[in-house]
């Protein structure tokens, strides 16, 4: 085998698919890279049988062949040259040659044999999905997915198509994020778990332009330009989160989101280590935040301006999920929608976006005495 490539372009082609390379696995072969190159096209595999990456560029050779080489290796060295053309060589002890103007660099390869076959996701129906909505959507729920394995459903983001679009929904049983983008739709109404590693790497991955999205049973594909994404799917049913989302929150408190969020901030500094806990005394057009650490005497208040309508409440939250809430609102004025101390506390944007509908739900916490 023996072809010319320029390195930066190689390069760029790597940095594609390198994100599916393990970086410690029982399985050794997984820490390659599957090259195949037919009818003059290059094309590079990568998997860690979680998540695959597909990529390919047009070569100049009729050879055929795969081999299975080192993927960090041949990605290190690749990206540490200077723009420059490679000759790639493949010598009979199973070494791989690239030669440049200035050196000559040699690693091993291997059969393609024991190199793990990539899921193809063959369906009959391919949705198209903006890669900047999709990012929007990942970019506005991945912080509330759940780390506690013990849930494996809620270790990643739902997607939910209906009649009316599609939700992309995540919870850790603390704060729940519903996003619905009305402008995608399917066929059929249907639910798919996609896990977090998957939904991290698919928002790196993702640009502006327009993606193909193919679901089967067990996996997801995403066409991004030249590059195939494949991730499996979690093979659970997803809680029935719509329970937990009350309807009845008629006290409403509208309010500035910066406002808000710097008081927040403030008062995370005084509040207790363990609870993290802030209190909301409300009342009418009136709102005073408060925090209190026991341990170190020190303790904080601030009145915040307001609009409220509703019965007086006193309700506790922890300070880092409602930070994380908060931060996650593009718009200043906010609504806090409110029933009881006990009960869920939902918080939207004061006006919803053309199109879509996000929805932001915290849990209270106890409050102390």
């Amino acid at each position: 085998m023996e072809f010319n490539l320029n390195s930066k372009e190689l390069e760029k082609l790597l940095s594609k698919v390198i994100p599916a390379v393990p970086t410690r696995t029982p399985m050794a072969v997984l820490e390659n890279f599957l090259l195949e190159i037919d009818e003059g096209t290059l094309t590079v595999y990568s998997t860690d049988l979680e998540i695959s990456l597909r990529t390919s560029m047009q070569i100049t050779t009729e050879e055929k062949i795969k081999i299975v080489v080192p993927a960090h290796l041949l990605y290190d060295v690749v990206r540490s040259l200077s723009e420059t053309q490679i000759k790639f060589e493949t010598e009979t002890d199973s070494k791989l040659k690239l030669t440049t103007d200035n050196g000559t660099y040699s690693l091993g390869y291997s059969s393609p044999d024991e190199f793990p076959s990539i899921p193809e996701v063959t369906t009959e129906e391919e949705i198209i999905i903006n890669g900047k909505e999709l990012k929007k959507a990942i970019d506005l729920t991945s912080f509330a997915i759940s780390k506690e394995d013990m849930r494996p459903a809620m270790t990643g983001t739902l997607f939910e198509f209906t009649n009316e679009g599609i939700n992309f929904v995540a919870t850790d049983g603390h704060r729940l994020v519903k996003y619905t983008n009305k402008k995608i739709n399917k066929k059929t109404e249907e639910q798919f778990i996609i896990p977090e590693r998957a939904i991290n790497v698919l928002s790196k991955l993702l640009t502006e332009d327009d993606i193909k999205t193919k679901f089967s049973k067990t996996n997801v594909s995403f066409l991004i330009g030249e590059v195939e994404f494949i991730s499996r799917l979690i093979a659970e049913k997803y809680p029935a989160y719509k329970s937990v989302i009350p309807l009845e929150n008629e006290n409403e408190l509208k309010i500035s989101k910066s406002e808000i969020l710097s008081t927040i901030r403030r008062m995370s500094l005084f509040s207790t280590t363990n609870t993290k806990q802030v209190k909301f005394s409300i009342s009418e057009n009136s709102l005073e935040v408060t925090a209190e650490d026991i341990d170190s005497g020190s303790s904080a208040k601030e009145q915040v301006k307001c609009e409220y309508s509703g019965e007086p409440i006193e309700i506790g939250f922890n300070t880092t999920y409602i930070h994380d809430v908060l931060t996650h609102l593009s718009d200043d004025e906010i609504v806090f929608k409110l029933h009881s101390s006990t009960k869920a506390c939902i918080i939207e944007p004061t006006s919803q976006k053309e199109d879509e509908e996000l929805m932001l739900l915290l849990m209270p916490v106890r409050l102390n005495g």
